[in-house]
């Protein structure tokens, strides 16, 4: 990369990790399109191949861009960008494009690009929670009636907000954001009597808006559709998913090495085969060695995250890194747990691998703010061993 001009900082594994599964994504999604450039293409694949370049390269620039920026300024950052967080996503709401009964996609006004907000929305509410809990001790000092207004304006509010507005159109990514900010609140010291506190105001705003879809099914027009699809992974029946079925398919028709790239037959039947069901075609393809591997590969990059946190100068910026690398982690295993159906469809593509602009972009800047909390860290060392000299 130093020939090139550009000077990668941060956590080689991570960046070489990041690499490898972007130079992946472009062999899988080229492939999985493939039947269904066939379809609605003109049976033009290459087209998707192109697209999903274009996307890699916006998403190395964006991750390198933000691994160049200081990590404190994220904390400054999401101090104001919390609460623009909240318009978009009524915007969303109200004026995005509506796919599927959803409306998930907000267009730039000018350039007439689409992306999806709520996962704009999940990293400025990862990050407005590490600088809250980051302050959180401090507080813990004062009085009691302090302590509990602060975790309720600062901490609950943000996060029951911006849940609740992405829970209309999208409850998996809605679930996902929720056990992502409870996460951070373990490992930020919230004591236990707020986090039961938190956990039963939601069981009661999900009772309330259970009723309300009952009374009225245009509140929320995708309720009926997660129903099913509950429904459906409890009956065991396997018949009743076709999506489901069809990646079972693929995953037990290949042998341990696989069919080779760009054989698989599933594709051309698998619904999302180069978006939420990618894992699947990867495992058909190359077999379940390299499926075993993608797990050990996102498990290798918590790791990492566990390891810069544990460096880091400041509470905020180990609070960061392990939140939006659990979020990372934690939304690929249940991408994968999906295919292989362990848990209900839920619609989430799979990081750095299925086709998607938005998941992209955002997955790489999540990347890149950590690493820019490793390059910061590398510069204290490097301040305080000269100071040693």
């Amino acid at each position: 990369m130093s020939k090139l001009g550009l000077q990668l900082k941060g956590d080689s594994v991570i960046w070489g990790i990041y690499i490898l599964l972007s130079m992946l994504s472009l062999a899988v999604v080229y492939s999985a399109s493939g039947y269904l450039a066939y379809k609605q293409e003109d049976n033009n694949a290459i087209q998707y191949l192109f697209k999903q370049i274009g996307i890699v390269a916006i998403g190395f620039i964006v991750m390198y861009l933000m691994h160049r920026i200081k990590f404190t300024y994220f904390s400054v950052g999401s101090k104001l960008l919390i609460w623009i967080v909240v318009p978009i996503l009524l915007l969303t709401t109200l004026l995005g494009t509506n796919i599927n009964n959803a409306s998930r996609w907000l267009m730039i006004p000018g350039i007439n690009i689409s992306f999806q907000s709520s996962d704009f929305a999940k990293i400025v509410l990862l990050t407005y929670l590490a600088r809250a809990l980051s302050k959180l001790p401090k507080k813990n000092l004062e009085s009691k009636n302090k302590v509990s207004q602060y975790v309720i304006l600062h901490i609950f509010t943000p996060t029951l907000l911006i849940t609740i507005l992405v829970l209309q159109a999208n409850l998996s990514t809605a679930a996902l954001i929720f056990v992502s900010a409870f996460f951070m609140m373990i490992i930020g010291s919230v004591k236990s009597k707020y986090l039961l506190t938190l956990v039963g105001g939601g069981i009661v705003i999900a009772a309330f808006a259970f009723l309300l879809v009952k009374v009225n099914p245009n509140i929320i027009p995708r309720f009926d559709t997660w129903v099913s699809r509950i429904e459906d992974f409890r009956s065991g029946d396997p018949e009743a998913n076709y999506q489901v079925l069809q990646a079972k398919i693929a995953i037990a028709s290949n042998p341990i090495v696989g069919k080779l790239p760009g054989k698989s037959s599933q594709r051309a039947f698998l619904p999302s085969a180069h978006a939420d069901f990618i894992y699947a075609i990867i495992i058909e393809e190359y077999g379940t060695i390299i499926g075993f591997v993608l797990i050990f590969l996102y498990l290798a990059l918590f790791f990492r995250a566990l390891v810069i946190a544990k460096h880091s100068s400041t509470n905020f910026g180990a609070l960061l890194a392990i939140g939006l690398m659990f979020n990372i982690v934690f939304q690929a295993m249940v991408n994968m747990g999906v295919a292989v159906n362990l848990l209900p469809v839920t619609g989430q593509p799979l990081p750095l691998l299925s086709s998607g602009g938005t998941s992209f972009v955002f997955t790489s800047m999540a990347l890149g703010m950590i690493q820019s909390i490793k390059a910061g860290s590398d510069i204290d060392l490097s301040a305080v061993n000269s100071e040693i000299e």
